[in-house]
């Protein structure tokens, strides 16, 4: 009996075993090798974790494509936080963003030099932090995809105390597929989209993604099996000929998505075209906030000084933009596992939990079985 969605337990090695089974099937009718680019760091901990591409037929490849908010935010912007936390500005930001390399330092160096940063949980946090701190600017550098710029959204609009302000790196994900699409060193056959992502935005904002590049475009969760599953699905677009959309989410996903947070994300930012660390500038792809938010904007109520220094020398090295894009992996990076490590990270791909040198360098990429 064939599994369906509606029949995934969170984990189950039968059913795991019986979709492999079909996708080894599905690879051999299909006759050709295929490349599948998930846009997810959840994504990637699960497929490693679990090793679940030692599960795949050799001619089947899923790669990690820009699913990193950590890694994908700009040098520039994270120069801009660090700056103004020595400017005596209180920084608020999330963990995996302390220790990412800016220009010249991390927000961890600023602070260990006497700078005021602190790590929250939410955005929700940084308006507390705010409030309980009324004599000091406090500043939320804010990141991550349309999943956490739904709430920096709500926080905005629920009148934050005078003294909170955002310095927004927030990104949108659907225009960075379409450059990676679009890039002649990318040989992407679908897209196995973030399910998180997709609770905001709802799956059916990638149909005109879907016509416009004639490629397949499933939403998967975040389990084993719904991985797998999603895969499966993948194939049956690309056995079929056909470039579909489908949701192997239905539990968090729907295709109108969360049209409270939609509209919030609406109504506080805009987006404009911004640089993605390493990979490119991207049109439409980073979120500002409007002018009917400017008291509360940082980058406009602050005069925030250029970076004077050096970088790193070995950055010029790293090349998580490859990575983040799907032309390289991680293990093609003469600094990986050496030079670049956690506990000393020269790119961003090494920092988050997301991040996929550091996935790869925990799990130890396919295991050979």
């Amino acid at each position: 009996m064939t599994t369906e969605v509606d029949d995934l337990k969170f984990r189950d090695p039968e059913a795991a075993e019986e979709l492999a089974a079909d996708i080894e099937a599905q690879m051999a009718r299909i006759d050709e090798p295929v490349e599948i680019m998930h846009v997810c760091g959840s994504h990637e901990q699960v497929i490693a974790k679990f090793g679940l591409r030692s599960m795949l037929p050799a001619d089947l490849s899923i790669t990690m494509g820009p699913g990193c908010p950590v890694c994908v935010t700009n040098m520039p912007e994270v120069d801009e936080a660090v700056a103004l936390a020595e400017a005596g500005k209180t920084v608020a930001t999330y963990g995996d963003m302390f220790r990412v390399p800016g220009t010249v330092k991390s927000l961890a160096d600023a602070k260990s030099e006497g700078a005021s940063v602190e790590v929250v949980y939410s955005a929700s946090d940084a308006v507390d932090l705010a409030a309980e701190n009324p004599d000091e600017d406090v500043v939320f550098f804010a990141t991550g995809f349309e999943t956490t710029a739904a709430p920096t959204a709500a926080v905005l609009q629920a009148d934050p105390p005078e003294n909170f302000y955002v310095l927004s790196a927030h990104k949108y994900v659907p225009p960075a597929m379409e450059v990676v699409a679009e890039m002649p060193d990318t040989d992407v056959d679908a897209f196995l989209a973030a399910g998180h992502a997709a609770t905001i935005t709802g799956y059916g904002l990638f149909e005109e993604f879907t016509d416009e590049y004639d490629l397949p475009v499933v939403v998967g969760g975040f389990e084993p099996l719904d991985v797998l599953y999603g895969v499966r699905r993948i194939l049956e677009f690309i056995e079929a000929g056909e470039s579909g959309l489908d949701n192997a989410y239905p539990r968090g996903v729907s295709r109108e998505g969360n049209v409270a947070a939609m509209g919030a994300i609406d109504e506080v930012f805009e987006r404009t075209s911004g640089e993605w660390r390493g990979i490119a500038e991207i049109p439409e792809a980073n979120f500002v906030l409007r002018d009917d938010y400017a008291a509360h904007s940082a980058r406009r109520q602050f005069d925030v000084e250029a970076v004077d220094g050096a970088g790193d020398p070995l950055t010029e090295e790293c090349i998580c933009g490859n990575i983040m894009a799907g032309t390289a992996s991680p293990k093609e990076c003469d600094l990986f596992g050496e030079e670049c490590t956690p506990s000393n990270p020269v790119g961003a791909c090494m920092v988050s939990d997301e991040g996929t040198c550091k996935i790869a360098l925990e799990y130890g990429g396919q295991p050979d079985l």
